[in-house]
């Protein structure tokens, strides 16, 4: 491809490691960037750098951020009582978008998944047994995906959580099965949300 330049192959595989991205839509995109105008394209490539600079993670809710505590966790207006447990950023940003939930966020960044080595030590666990053990929050509701790893993930904590004495609960089966917050509408997290029942 390309007369077998090394760079557009470079630039065609990190494309590719974007999620949901094949091989097709990868040269697509690489013909995209190297036909546009040479200041879009670096254009693009310093909003990617300026962003892995400043983003990071939050110290609380361990959300992406730009500044440490997040927006939502640094919000007096927020109910401080309830914490919603998420695999990823975009599960927050989905339930957000839905303008229902009230609560706090704490973000896995991650599933319990021992087929890919990922154990509860590789989970952002630590940290919310630590706000648990503050004493301010009463209620845990488990949001993670409707998929089998999403599952055991919810059961290992409603365990690890149901010990410590605080209500675990699990939002509503609104979310289709297999598939993940973010591509559900506002409509169906609201319910799911509203639906919750306890693990």
């Amino acid at each position: 491809m390309f007369f077998n330049s090394p760079a557009v192959e470079r630039l065609v595989e990190a494309f590719r490691r974007l999620p949901g991205v094949g091989k097709r839509s990868a040269e697509r995109l690489a013909l995209h960037v190297l036909g546009s105008p040479e200041d879009e394209a670096l254009g693009l490539s310093e909003a990617i750098r300026e962003a892995r600079t400043r983003i990071r993670l939050c110290s609380e809710c361990c959300n992406l951020t730009e500044e440490d505590p997040c927006g939502v966790c640094s919000d007096g207006r927020r109910d401080r009582s309830v914490v919603c447990v998420v695999e990823r950023p975009s599960g927050a940003m989905a339930i957000e978008k839905g303008g229902s939930y009230r609560g706090l966020y704490h973000v896995l960044h991650g599933v319990l998944n021992p087929l890919e080595g990922i154990g509860p030590s590789e989970l952002r666990l630590e940290r919310l047994m630590k706000r648990l053990d503050a004493g301010s929050i009463h209620e845990v509701i488990v949001a993670t995906n409707a998929t089998a790893e999403g599952e055991a993930t919810a059961l290992y904590l409603a365990k690890l959580i149901g010990a410590r004495g605080l209500s675990v609960t699990r939002i509503a089966h609104g979310v289709p099965m297999g598939g993940g917050l973010e591509f559900a509408d506002d409509a169906t997290l609201s319910h799911a949300l509203q639906g919750r029942t306890r693990l």
